[in-house]
């Protein structure tokens, strides 16, 4: 990738819309720390992260970026930074330990007094409710297998938006739940570790009921924004191959079209018997759909890589392979570089979805490299500044191409603990030194803040 640096300004071209949201983002797990503080109850990646040969290096979130005692930090950061929008998930066991009852208010006041904190330095909450810390007690009784939860995480939500929707405004209801389902409860990479394949259907169908009774119970609390937040990536076969073909149209079913096409169009892909081969469905009941699909304000994107797939042998899940995406750089997870597949996910979501399509805020991009202290004590990420340079500029052309796109959030402010990565992988802005807790700004950083800038400077010139 070129040499981008600092300095370079991402001003050739047409500019993003006067009013478009640039923000970073993060997760209650990955940074808070505090795993014991204040009332907090265990979740499922405390389990998982726990259990030995479950997590890269025995690494645990017990600590991560202890965000909990030092969000004041991390709020000046993004204020340098010049963000308009901070994306941040809610630790459920903070709010119920156990998933139910009444609301903990030690935990309610963390929440607060980081929002009252981001509203004082001009930055807009932007609140998602599950980015996958399922309180324990909940898994215990099935988790997402279980009808119930569904119910408890709507009641949880109507809980916190109570208490926060005074001054937060924009609400996720749940992150990836493509993930939660299939890598937690489908491959058992992700916590809780069921390796169900196919079998994990139930999870997904009651997470995205989650969704559809989350939803009102937001509105309910005040004047909000509501979405959900969905990861999702072009499918490519590998060869022209019918049964690659087939592998496509499968793996796009179980990322792309399961997740989307009941949020946005109230109703299962046609195919999903056969997506889901062999698979009891009976988890879907009269009325399910219509609860999933709830008007929405907006949907997040979050978008990293492409696939490309073949047809897999008699021993891989789902008959699909994924095979690597040819004459692509690759980052520190082994993800090929496509800005091109971002371009191509816009453009995708556009033409299925047509006019039932809200508008869209890319929730996630990033990429994560081996950053390591330079002998000047920073960090130099050109690799990073490439990538986001790039899907920057495909995310631009998408729009120009007719795409609602408000806004982008960067992954992540911090480097912060990777899920079954642990803290080996870096996606951050910020390094981290974790022994010291010491915040670094790398190289991208000062090469986002310049972007922000540059992108305000040209609205004032155009105003005036």
């Amino acid at each position: 990738m070129p040499d981008q640096r600092p300095d370079q300004r991402f001003a050739d071209g047409p500019q993003f819309p006067a009013d478009f949201t640039w923000g970073v983002a993060t997760a209650s797990y990955q940074i808070e720390g505090a795993v014991a503080e204040d009332g907090r109850g265990p979740s499922i990646w405390d389990t998982f992260a726990h259990t030995p040969g479950k997590v890269r290096n025995g690494d645990t979130g017990d600590v991560a970026c202890d965000h909990y005692h030092r969000y004041p930090e991390d709020v000046r950061l993004m204020a340098d930074l010049g963000v308009s929008a901070y994306r941040f998930s809610i630790a459920w066991p903070r709010i119920q330990p156990t998933g139910r009852g009444p609301a903990n208010p030690a935990g309610l006041a963390f929440y607060d007094r980081l929002v009252d904190e981001l509203l004082g330095a001009g930055i807009a909450p932007v609140t998602t409710l599950y980015h996958w810390d399922l309180p324990q007690a909940l898994e215990d009784d099935g988790g997402w297998l279980n009808r119930d939860t569904a119910y408890r995480f709507a009641e949880y939500a109507g809980m916190v938006g109570t208490a926060l929707s005074d001054r937060v405004r924009m609400w996720i209801t749940l992150n990836e739940p493509f993930v939660s389902a299939a890598i937690g409860y489908g491959l058992g990479e992700h916590a809780p570790g069921r390796r169900l394949l196919a079998g994990a259907f139930p999870a997904t169908h009651h997470l995205l009921l989650g969704h559809g009774l989350a939803v009102p119970a937001l509105r309910a609390t005040g004047d909000v924004s509501v979405g959900i937040t969905e990861n999702m990536a072009p499918v490519h076969p590998a060869t022209d191959d019918p049964a690659d073909a087939d592998a496509a149209r499968r793996m796009d079913g179980l990322h792309n079209r399961v997740y989307g096409d009941p949020v946005l169009l109230g109703r299962y892909p046609d195919d999903l018997a056969w997506i889901y081969a062999g698979t009891d469905l009976s988890a879907i009941r009269d009325g399910d759909l219509e609860t999933i699909a709830a008007p929405l304000d907006f949907i997040g994107i979050n978008y990293y890589a492409p696939n490309m797939v073949r047809a897999g042998g008699a021993d891989s899940p789902l008959g699909v392979e994924t095979v690597p995406w040819p004459d692509a750089p690759r980052t520190a997870f082994d993800w090929p570089v496509v800005p091109d597949g971002f371009h191509e996910l816009m453009l995708q979501l556009r033409d299925r979805y047509g006019a039932a399509l809200p508008p869209i805020y890319i929730t996630e991009n990033g990429a994560a490299y081996q950053d390591t202290l330079g002998p000047d004590g920073g960090v130099s990420d050109v690799d990073r500044i490439g990538y986001l340079d790039g899907h920057l500029r495909a995310l631009r052309r998408a729009i120009a191409d007719g795409v609602d796109v408000r806004g982008y959030f960067c992954w992540s402010l911090l480097d912060n603990f990777e899920w079954a990565e642990g803290y080996s992988k870096r996606f951050g802005l910020v390094y981290v030194d974790y022994p010291t807790q010491r915040r670094i700004p790398k190289q991208s950083y000062g090469w986002y803040r310049q972007l922000i800038a540059d992108q305000a400077r040209a609205v004032s010139t155009q105003d005036t």
